[in-house]
C-alpha cells in the first residue's frame, strides 16, 4: 500500500494553478447529443460529474442541470434541461466497457435519477480508489494536488448552472472538474492501482 500523507491546505495554495484548455462543446439539443454519444462509447475512460444549481435557502431543491463527460480529445458539458430524450445519456451510463470515474459518484448518480432512469455500470470512484491504497485525500482538489501536483480553482462551484447560457467561468470550471477526474485516474492506473493492475488495460494519455 502507498503511504501518501494528505497535502494541507496552505500546500496546496502553493501548487501551481491549472484549468482544462481543449475544446469543449457544450450538448444543448437531442440531435446532437445523439451524433457524439457513438463517439464517447469509444471511449475507455471518461472524466464525470455534475453540476447542481446551488441552494441559499432551507427547503429548496434543484435536480442536477449539467453533466460533464471528459475523454481524450475533448470535453462535453450536457445541459439536461434543454434536452426532452435522455436515453443516449442513460446508455453511455450503463455501458459496462466505458469507465466513468469522479469523486462521490454514487451521489451523482443518485441525483442523476431524479431526470433519467438507468442502470449504472462501469463507475469507479476516485476518492474510495485512492483510499484503499493509502491516499487519504478524498475530493477532487486534495487528489489534484497529491497526485498531479496542481491546484484547480473552485471559484465558479455555487454559479447557477440553470442558466441558459452558461458563461466561460463556468464552462471553463465544468470542463476542469471533469479533466481532472480522468487525469487523476490515469495518475493511479499508472501506478498500479486499478484494481490491483498495471495500467496495461487503459493505456490512455
Amino acid at each position: 500500500m502507498i503511504s501518501a500523507p494528505a497535502l494541507s491546505k496552505p500546500e496546496i495554495n502553493l501548487l501551481p494553478l491549472k484549468k482544462y484548455d481543449g475544446p469543449v462543446e457544450v450538448i444543448a439539443d437531442d440531435e446532437r447529443l445523439r451524433a457524439i454519444m457513438p463517439e464517447f462509447h469509444a471511449e475507455k475512460v471518461l472524466g464525470f460529474d455534475i453540476e447542481v444549481r446551488p441552494t441559499f435557502k432551507s427547503g429548496d431543491h434543484f435536480p442536477p442541470a449539467l453533466v460533464q463527460l471528459a475523454g481524450r480529445k475533448k470535453v462535453l458539458l450536457v445541459q439536461l434541461k434543454k434536452l426532452r430524450d435522455l436515453h443516449p445519456l442513460g446508455a453511455l451510463f450503463a455501458d459496462a466497457r466505458v469507465i466513468k470515474t469522479g469523486v462521490a459518484v454514487s451521489g451523482d448518480i443518485e441525483k442523476l435519477h431524479e431526470v433519467m432512469r438507468f442502470t449504472p455500470a462501469g463507475f469507479i470512484d476516485l476518492g474510495k480508489l485512492a483510499a484503499q491504497k493509502g491516499f487519504k485525500a478524498m475530493g477532487v482538489r486534495t487528489l489534484a494536488a497529491q497526485l498531479l501536483g496542481l491546484r484547480i480553482s473552485k471559484g465558479a462551484q455555487c454559479s447557477n448552472w440553470e442558466r441558459a447560457e452558461l458563461q466561460p467561468a463556468q464552462i471553463t470550471y465544468a470542463a476542469t472538474d471533469a479533466w481532472v477526474c480522468r487525469e487523476i485516474f490515469l495518475s493511479l492506473d499508472r501506478l498500479g492501482t486499478v484494481k490491483g493492475q498495471p495500467a496495461k488495460r487503459t493505456q490512455e494519455k
